[in-house]
């Protein structure tokens, strides 16, 4: 086996005990029986297991790296927030391993494997799903994890987030106020938290203002910009249209507005959008009215402080029992206007922290 490429299921298999024992072990966790912790040594030592850099982690405890888990690499918006996690970790003396999960919870799970073999001292995962179930092999291995942007089912955790119900509710509130009753909806998977909280957001600004929701002017995709094409163009197919439309992220936003170019000449009415997320071009999305600008790097700047200070509060106090509640950090977002000078800001406590 020292040949072949060991892997921690093969130490695992080797010493008759779970992955999540072995990367216990490496992290040395007092909780793990003498003789347990002697047997997956003996066995990392004799399978060649990373063998350099597993006997230093032994020694100090420490591989001075983080891991940050998104669903794609080729978006601006999850790379971002990676900038944040990046500049932050790095001025703490930590360096930064990506990995991508490509929207899929099993590769997700296979990342984070990947990761534990890595020895990281903490993971920052922006989930891919709803299903957090396989986060759970990173806190029995004893490494801290904190989410971004979502949140997960069967896994709490702390986590960095917008306030995407405020942020949604203030957007629709203003096109309402502004004399526009029939406004549509584009929104996203709603197995995901932040497709799911943003129409909630629209839906309680239809209520504060006494407006009922019509089924017919409400569409959800998949945050795709093939998907914004395509449900615009549903909307655009009604027999009575709306004359503005709620986008609940920015490549959905891209896709509506490529389709409004390709046939304005031919619509009875062109919409104009709201949208969640103002990006680097969504200025020159010439249908945009209203948008809601994340404030993405802090999302990653806040997630990895908030990651650091676990990792240090576990390297002081190492036979400390784990927390059993967990912080949610919501962020204000801020509202822009496009078709006005002035902007609107929406309220901006630094965040508000959920127990």
């Amino acid at each position: 086996m020292r040949g072949m490429g060991a892997t921690i299921k093969d130490v695992a298999r080797l010493a008759g005990v779970s992955t999540a024992t072995v990367s216990r072990v490496i992290n040395n966790d007092p909780r793990i029986a003498p003789t347990t912790r002697e047997r997956v040594v003996e066995c990392i030592r004799s399978s060649g297991y990373r063998i350099n850099k597993i006997a230093r982690s032994l020694k100090i405890n420490k591989t001075h790296t983080i891991g940050f888990v998104a669903p794609e690499l080729a978006n601006d918006f999850f790379m971002t927030i990676a900038k944040g996690v990046e500049e932050t970790v790095a001025a703490a003396g930590y360096s930064l391993l990506i990995a991508s999960s490509n929207e899929n919870a099993a590769q997700e799970a296979l990342r984070i494997d990947l990761l534990i073999e890595k020895c990281v001292d903490g993971v920052i995962i922006i989930p891919a799903t709803s299903n957090g179930r396989h986060f759970i092999e990173l806190r029995e291995g004893g490494i801290p994890v904190v989410l971004a942007d979502r949140l997960v089912s069967d896994f709490p955790a702390d986590a960095v987030l917008v306030d995407n119900v405020q942020g949604s509710r203030e957007a629709v509130a203003l096109v309402i106020e502004e004399g526009c009753e029939r406004i549509g909806f584009i929104g996203g998977d709603l197995d995901l938290t932040s497709a799911q909280e943003r129409f909630k957001g629209y839906l309680k600004a239809l209520a504060d203002h006494g407006v009922r929701p019509e089924q017919a002017i409400i569409k959800f995709g998949d945050f795709h910009i093939d998907s914004g094409y395509a449900l615009m163009r549903e909307l655009m197919e009604e027999p009575n249209p709306p004359e503005h439309v709620f986008i609940s992220n920015y490549y959905m936003h891209i896709g509506a507005t490529m389709y409004l170019v390709d046939h304005a000449s031919t619509l009875p009415r062109v919409p104009a959008i709201a949208g969640f997320d103002d990006m680097e071009f969504t200025s020159l999305l010439g249908f945009a009215s209203v948008t809601v600008k994340q404030p993405v790097i802090e999302i990653g700047r806040r997630a990895a402080e908030l990651l650091i200070r676990k990792i240090e509060a576990k390297d002081k106090n190492p036979n400390q029992p784990a927390r059993p509640r967990f912080q949610i950090l919501r962020l204000p977002g801020e509202l822009l206007v496009r078709d006005r000078p002035q902007k609107t800001i929406l309220a901006r406590s630094d965040f508000h922290l959920q127990k």
